[in-house]
Parts: structure tokens; C-alpha cells; sequence
């Protein structure tokens, strides 16, 4: 199904460069450690060559370590609600 979707998509493969769009959608399973080693692959390749990917991806490490781990215990129910609106919003384009 991967190969159908990478043809559908114009890509050539596993070993095909990540696009930068492609990258930002595979960055928290970067962090974590869970991507599979080609995905890790590519996804270093390309950072290594955009200046704009390295940046973001630096800031979401420093974002991440800032936050550290934010539990909704920790959070009151207004300020829940806000995060929750925010995504929200940013996740349909608005």
C-alpha cells in the first residue's frame, strides 16, 4: 500500500527525499524515537540540507523542553478549554 500511495504521490520509494511538509508531519515520531529506520533516514537527510526544517525542528525541541511534561491535572478547565479551541482553530486554517 506504501509503494501505491509513494507512486500516487510521485515519490520514488523509501529512499525518496522527504518533502518539507513531510517532515514537519513526521517530527514528534522524529522526537520520540518511533519512526522506522528509513523514514529516520530520509528524515535526517533532509534536515541536514533545509536551514528552515533544522530551525523548526530545533524550536519544537526547545518548546519541548520548556514545557516539559504538561498534564491536564496540571491545567485549569479554562485554560484546557483555550488549548483545546487553539488547536482547533489552527488544525481547520483559521
Amino acid at each position: 500500500m506504501r509503494d501505491f500511495f509513494n507512486r500516487l504521490l510521485g515519490r520514488r520509494g523509501d529512499d525518496a527525499a522527504l518533502s518539507c511538509q513531510e517532515m514537519v508531519e513526521l517530527v514528534t515520531d522524529y522526537l520520540e524515537g518511533a519512526l522506522p529506520p528509513a523514514d529516520h533516514s530520509r528524515f535526517e537527510a533532509h534536515i541536514a540540507g533545509c536551514e528552515g526544517c533544522t530551525m523548526y525542528l530545533r524550536q519544537m525541541r526547545e518548546m519541548l523542553e520548556l514545557l516539559g511534561e504538561l498534564t491536564t491535572d496540571s491545567l485549569s478547565p479554562q485554560a484546557e478549554g483555550e488549548l483545546l479551541a487553539t488547536f482547533r482553530d489552527w488544525k481547520a486554517g483559521a
